[in-house]
């Protein structure tokens, strides 16, 4: 029963941290450009998971670091750039409402290259899930046509790279513990993100004379500190103690909390979107239900 509780208390705390993340992107876009954007999420969440526990780096056995490698820019490198540059174009709630395709891929993904098995049951729950997904891309395109939707490509893009990443961990790092992995997952893209930020300009005048550049720097470690280094260790340590099916299927609760800051910050909503809403959380009670 404990376990049964943490797990749930896990998707809980992530659905609320990762569902704000997306207004937090586009407030952050207000003063940088996706690309800066992206680099100094990395950088700063590097630091900090550095002065934390850059000591456990020296516990990552050889064997492991292949994986390590992969995963910090699966889970994290190139979603952190390409989730900015969406965002440029459509709104962060419809950018949250498509990461919820994570469930399915992360099935898919799972029986065809990993071979770790999933249930009717989790199969039927992700079809449901999706199913009340789509429900909310066709509306939130009815209410935002002036959007570019040729944009989301880059979510859905991430969602193929987060159903690895997930697979990877369950199938290949379930004995580091979550802290080091997230630790390791940022010794190779700190450098190459650094590389990004000085070739956009951001060291220009320019830069820092935007009104907005004060704003969206306070956003952006806010983001780092909680959408992504917390983020990540939780993560970890639920897809550690759970399936892949149950750790993704926080991209479907996810939208619920996006939806609510983005109706509060003007975003379109309406009633199909809230029975949506229903059929996707229906969608992840079935995929987990014993």
């Amino acid at each position: 029963m404990k376990f049964k509780k943490s797990k749930w208390g896990y998707l809980l705390v992530l659905s609320l941290i990762w569902g704000t993340s997306f207004i937090l992107i586009k407030k952050s876009l207000l003063g940088l450009t996706a690309y800066q954007l992206g680099a100094l999420r990395i950088i700063i969440t590097g630091l900090f998971l550095f002065a934390v526990g850059f000591n456990r780096v020296k516990t990552i056995k050889r064997k492991d670091w292949k994986w390590i490698v992969v995963s910090g820019f699966l889970g994290t490198f190139f979603p952190s750039f390409f989730f900015a540059i969406a965002e440029t174009e459509i709104d962060s709630a419809v950018a949250s409402i498509l990461n919820s395709l994570v469930p399915l891929n992360t099935i898919l993904m799972g029986l065809a290259i990993f071979k770790i098995a999933s249930t009717r049951r989790q199969m039927l729950g992700v079809i449901i899930g999706f199913v009340g997904t789509a429900i909310l891309i066709l509306k939130g395109a009815e209410l935002n046509p002036n959007q570019n939707y040729l944009y989301a490509g880059f979510v859905i893009a991430s969602t193929l790279m987060y159903a690895a990443n997930v697979n990877i961990i369950k199938r290949y790092l379930q004995d580091v513990k979550p802290l080091t992995i997230a630790v390791g997952n940022f010794v190779p893209i700190v450098i190459p993100a650094i590389f990004v930020l000085v070739i956009t300009g951001f060291f220009a005048e320019a830069t820092y004379g935007n009104p907005n550049f004060g704003i969206s720097m306070l956003y952006v470690v806010i983001l780092s500190l909680f959408g992504t280094a917390m983020a990540k260790v939780l993560f970890n340590a639920l897809v550690q103690i759970s399936t892949p099916v149950f750790a993704s299927s926080v991209t479907y609760v996810m939208p619920v909390v996006a939806l609510g800051w983005g109706l509060l910050d003007g975003e379109g909503f309406s009633i199909l979107q809230g029975v949506a809403t229903i059929i996707i959380l229906l969608g992840v009670y079935l995929a987990n239900k014993k």
